[in-house]
């Protein structure tokens, strides 16, 4: 057995004499993989797989880029406007309910530009006037001046709304803008390997890399968006509901004391009810 054993060695290794590119075969299959060195994952490397990367994927990348920066501009406006919508409401309170002149306080609600509650207030003051001037009977004269509030609440809730509606687009739409770019790269990579007619790690690696890149960016696109989206709507619901309050205890004032001695002689608003003790 042994002895067979040995002739079929020795001709095993006179055909691989004979036929030299058997041999080469042999000799690359039996070396051992050697992979290419990959540099370490950084800001230079990131932008060299950017600008590698193919026309698709880069209308993509520009398309994602211009998202996050008008979600940021739109953030960073949001942010002021509600702080100074909050800051200015609730010092326009404090003057409502310690004013003894809505006449006055009229005058001073000008200055408190950024407040919705003191523009509803303006609103309604003024419709007041020419309802009293009409000298319209009661009923219609509250309907009026009613009216006149709802629209305003409603002017001013779409004012803190604006552009709050692209924050929700671009957390809901830029991941699957970023997946188009990465699945698109990846067809460019495969019809690069099928062209290459190799199908190694070499190969495909550059090109998947940089198409991936198009999901990260879309999902750092969408994640602030969402956020912030969600914080601001929160934040506008608030003063929506401080705005429904304010004109629920107007319009209350309205009908107690304003309407028998006319809007310049308005003695001081009551203060808000105590509901301590309703939960």
């Amino acid at each position: 057995m042994s002895i067979a054993l040995d002739i079929l060695s020795f001709a095993q290794a006179a055909a691989q004499t004979l036929d030299p590119a058997a041999a080469g075969e042999a000799a690359r299959a039996a070396a051992p993989v050697v992979l290419p060195a990959v540099p370490a994952a950084g800001t230079a490397n990131i932008i060299l797989m950017v600008t590698g990367a193919g026309p698709v994927v880069k209308g993509v990348l520009l398309t994602l880029l211009a998202f996050s920066l008008l979600s940021w501009a739109i953030i960073l406006s949001k942010a002021v406007q509600l702080s100074r919508a909050s800051r200015n409401s609730n010092a326009f309170l404090d003057a409502f309910w310690q004013s003894r002149s809505l006449a006055n306080l009229y005058a001073e609600a000008a200055g408190f530009g950024a407040s919705p509650i003191a523009q509803i207030f303006r609103v309604g003051y003024q419709e007041l006037g020419r309802v009293h001037k009409a000298r319209l009977d009661q009923r219609a004269a509250m309907e009026n001046v009613q009216r006149a509030l709802r629209r305003s609440g409603a002017a001013e809730s779409t004012r803190l709304f604006k552009y709050l509606p692209f924050l929700a687009t671009c957390g809901n739409a830029a991941p699957f803008i970023g997946l188009f770019g990465t699945v698109w790269g990846i067809m460019d990579s495969f019809h690069e390997i099928g062209r290459a007619g190799t199908a190694n790690l070499a190969t495909v690696a550059p090109g998947i890399s940089e198409a991936l890149v198009a999901t990260a960016v879309g999902l750092a696109a969408a994640i602030p968006a969402v956020i912030f989206f969600n914080y601001f709507n929160s934040w506008v619901r608030e003063l929506e509901a401080e705005m429904g309050n304010f004109n629920a205890d107007f319009i209350n004032i309205l009908e107690r004391d304003l309407l028998k001695r006319g809007p310049a002689s308005a003695a001081q608003p009551a203060p808000p009810p105590d509901r301590s003790g309703e939960a």
